[in-house]
């Protein structure tokens, strides 16, 4: 993958500096007068920082992934997506930890009145805006797993082996053709999208790389283990349902079944990852750690508000009649 265009003074001087080997850093980030969750320059700025983590970019030296000066700008960065989070995000009310399961399902419960993105791709979405959807999502499931993987060694217990009993599904039991980022590809490659990693980096919006820098947020800090779980619970809780809408939607639309199987994995996988998310791992880990309760349910109240966010923007943009993607245009502009 390469460094994405800038999309403002921040990611500007930043990428000119990751294009150059690790050196002192002398860079405050600006404050901007954007929202935090709609911060192009924010958003793509922290997601750079992360992605180091992750496969990181062609032209950036790995030892920046540790660089100090670095890591301290990514903490500003990130004290502003939690204020962001804050902002936006209602922290529910302290539950039992005997109560846990019951307080995420009410959790659910209570986000399901948002705007419906999976029933507008079952049976009104055209091709093209499928294609849209799956661009979107690509940011998070080609790397899919890999943020609330970083949990697995400051667990233990029974928390820690639910958690990995669900990742070994995610990776595909050890075998890389079932590996869901791999199903993903399939998916891409049965819309005719380019499926290597970043490919779609340029077009996605600040709401799609809030979604996932807030993964990583929770994934790359110990302090915030039980925000992770609730979102993994969360996204656990949310999936089976719309992810067999999304498989409907594509039949309707005439694309193979290869591409579907994304989808159909996710309808038997999630259905039985939510039993084991709520009970075992966010109920384990609630029981071994009771003061932490709280940030359980506001890692999933986190999920729930940013996925109905990023529904809101797409079909917003849709019923305006244009993309929920960013303008190649735009993108040109900057370089």
């Amino acid at each position: 993958m390469q460094l994405p265009t800038p999309r403002g003074p921040l990611t500007d001087l930043l990428f000119e500096h990751l294009m150059r080997p690790p050196h002192r850093l002398d860079l405050f980030p600006p404050r901007s007068v954007e929202p935090v969750l709609e911060d192009e320059d924010l958003q793509l700025a922290l997601f750079t920082c992360y992605e180091l983590h992750y496969q990181s970019f062609d032209e950036v030296d790995d030892r920046w992934e540790w660089n100090p000066a670095l890591l301290g700008v990514r903490e500003i960065l990130e004290g502003r997506l939690e204020h962001g989070l804050a902002r936006a995000v209602s922290r529910p009310s302290f539950a039992p930890s005997a109560q846990m399961r019951q307080a995420l399902a009410e959790l659910v419960a209570a986000s399901d009145d948002g705007p419906s993105l999976a029933r507008f791709l079952q049976k009104e979405a055209d091709l093209d805006q499928f294609r849209e959807f799956v661009m979107h999502r690509s940011i998070y499931h080609l790397k899919e797993a890999d943020p609330h993987t970083w949990a697995i060694p400051r667990l233990s217990g029974p928390a820690k082996a639910a958690l990995v009993e669900i990742q070994a599904d995610e990776y595909g039991g050890g075998r890389v053709e079932r590996m869901h980022s791999e199903l993903f590809r399939a998916t891409m490659r049965g819309l005719e999208l380019d499926d290597s990693y970043g490919a779609y980096l340029n077009r996605v919006p600040a709401i799609t790389l809030a979604v996932s820098n807030t993964m990583s947020l929770f994934g790359l800090h110990r302090r915030h283990r039980g925000a992770l779980l609730g979102h993994l619970a969360a996204f656990e809780m949310t999936s089976s349902l719309p992810n067999r809408k999304y498989g409907l939607g594509l039949r309707r639309l005439g694309v193979d079944e290869a591409a579907a199987r994304f989808y159909d994995e996710h309808v038997q996988a999630d259905a039985v990852h939510e039993q084991i998310a709520a009970h075992d791992m966010c109920g384990g880990f609630a029981r071994q750690y009771p003061s932490q309760v709280g940030d359980v349910l506001y890692g999933a109240a986190c999920a729930l508000t940013l996925d109905r966010l990023f529904a809101e923007h797409v079909l917003g943009r849709w019923r305006e009649g244009t993309t929920s993607l960013r303008q190649e245009s735009v993108a040109a502009n900057l370089r």
